[in-house]
């Protein structure tokens, strides 16, 4: 089974197969990076055309591009037996309080690149320097230097480290937004301790998430070779500006099949930033609890499925609730930078800092609007009976799957909504999000006051061949979103 592998090293004796870089791919390299070659000499009548080479551009960044060596240790529990918790075994036997875990000494190798050369500033990953007792760093001239650790941030798996020493070469940043698919690119690192290695390929995909549920990512694939020992190491453009900082593999074998991962260079200068600033990242928090908008959830709403985020609900008293986001808003822009995506939502705020200003873009009633919140500490900002299988009092004609489970009626009040009154554990309805005294106040943009309007609304979606109802609810006080599909 394919599993995804961190790309840091630990010895061992590896084969390395070369392999020619040859075909239309390099006919398509500019000019500027074509090195001359010599002329037989029984074709020195006639006029030999450059052979297209990544030499010239791999020689002037590779003196950026270092290895990093790791000691350290880490902790193992072993097999605890159970009477180590007895406090009285514990003391007739004099067992010490680590009983049943032993440290264990490692070593591991990974890469790195300069990127502030009078600084002696070096971005690699997080996981590279884990557990990290002593760093050394192997320079392109050999020069073997000690490294402390700047900062660290495993939530993107950024690290910044720092050596002293004199000339060093830094390399170019560039502009990781502007990466497409089938856009050429060099891997540059030292697999299985192989320092200085290159190999080139493409952009496969951009925008990969969900390697790592409690990360912020947004990873550049890419077929260009990268095995273990290249984390940290560098993606460069064919102007040889790093575009990306390698990561991890997926793999079944440990070794490469052509799918690699990458930190976009604009999220990683971001955490850099911040670590060589401040030693940490300390994330804010917006407030509102968001899901994406799908094809149908688009439909539902009435707008165009053009991305963005859905607001689904907004933490009372947070920065969101203080700006005017409601549940419901389809936040498109930050900062004027189009969201394409929740998870890109997710990752353009947690990469910003407390206190931080933002300026949100978002649609409701299909009309686009702006607000400025002020990104808050996470610590100032709290997130947000009887149940009854009978459904027959369900509004006729609304009888979508996803409110089997609930018991539901007209609220108090002439026009004031749908009450949940019961809902099932386990139901489809529970499965959703409804919750017991949940008021239902509007259903894909429709006002709802009552269950007919409620019928209503379910057989205007099916009407248009749709399955999806984006429920507006009312909570506690506060506004919700529920999805049914």
């Amino acid at each position: 089974m394919n599993t995804l592998r961190p790309l840091n090293l630990r010895p061992r004796t590896a084969a390395l197969w070369g392999m020619a870089l040859v075909g239309s791919a390099l006919s398509m390299i500019t000019p500027v990076h074509a090195q001359a070659v010599d002329a037989p000499a029984e074709a020195n009548s006639r006029t030999v055309a450059p052979m297209p080479s990544l030499a010239p551009m791999i020689r002037r960044i590779s003196p950026a591009v270092v290895s990093i060596g790791i000691q350290g240790t880490v902790r193992e529990q072993g097999q605890r037996n159970p009477l180590f918790d007895d406090p009285f075994f514990r003391r007739f036997f004099n067992v010490p309080p680590d009983a049943g875990t032993r440290e264990r000494p490692f070593q591991s190798a990974g890469s790195g690149v300069i990127v502030d050369a009078k600084q002696g500033y070096i971005i690699t990953n997080a996981h590279v320097v884990e557990n990290a007792r002593d760093i050394t760093v192997t320079l392109s001239d050999q020069r073997e230097v000690p490294a402390k650790i700047i900062g660290s941030d495993p939530r993107t798996d950024i690290a910044v480290i720092q050596v002293k020493a004199t000339n060093l070469s830094q390399i170019v940043l560039g502009d990781s937004d502007k990466l497409e698919p089938g856009d050429y690119v060099a891997a540059i690192g030292n697999p299985f301790g192989l320092q200085q290695s290159v190999s080139y390929g493409i952009v496969s995909a951009l925008g990969r998430s969900g390697m790592s549920p409690d990360g912020y990512e947004s990873l550049i694939q890419t077929d260009a070779s990268i095995n273990p020992g290249n984390s940290g190491g560098a993606l460069v453009n064919l102007r040889g500006e790093l575009v990306g900082i390698n990561n991890m593999i997926l793999s079944g074998s440990g070794g490469n099949i052509g799918i690699g991962f990458a930190i976009p260079v604009n999220m990683a200068r971001s955490i850099m930033d911040q670590l060589i600033r401040f030693g940490s990242v300390k994330r804010g928090q917006l407030g509102v609890t968001i899901s994406p908008v799908t094809p149908d959830i688009a439909e539902a709403l009435g707008i165009a499925s053009g991305g963005g985020a859905l607001v689904t609900q907004v933490v009372k008293d947070s920065p969101a609730a203080r700006a005017g986001i409601r549940a419901g808003d389809v936040v498109t822009g930050l900062n004027g930078r189009k969201v394409k995506s929740a998870s890109e939502l997710r990752n353009a705020i947690g990469l910003l800092r407390v206190g931080e200003k933002v300026e949100v873009t978002f649609l409701r009633d299909g009309e686009s609007r702006k607000v400025t919140a002020e990104i808050a500490d996470p610590a100032n900002t709290q997130t947000a009976g009887t149940t009854s299988d009978d459904d027959k009092n369900l509004p006729e004609g609304s009888q979508h799957r996803g409110f089997e489970g609930a018991l539901l009626e007209d609220s108090p009040g002439t026009g004031s909504g749908v009450m949940v009154r019961a809902v099932s554990q386990g139901s489809p309805a529970a499965n959703a999000g409804l919750r017991v005294n949940d008021v239902i106040i509007a259903a894909n943009g429709n006002r709802i006051g009552n269950r007919a309007d409620l019928s209503a609304a379910w057989r205007a979606a099916a009407a248009r061949g749709g399955n999806t109802l984006v429920l507006q609810v009312r909570r506690s006080g506060e506004l919700t979103i529920v999805l049914l599909r």
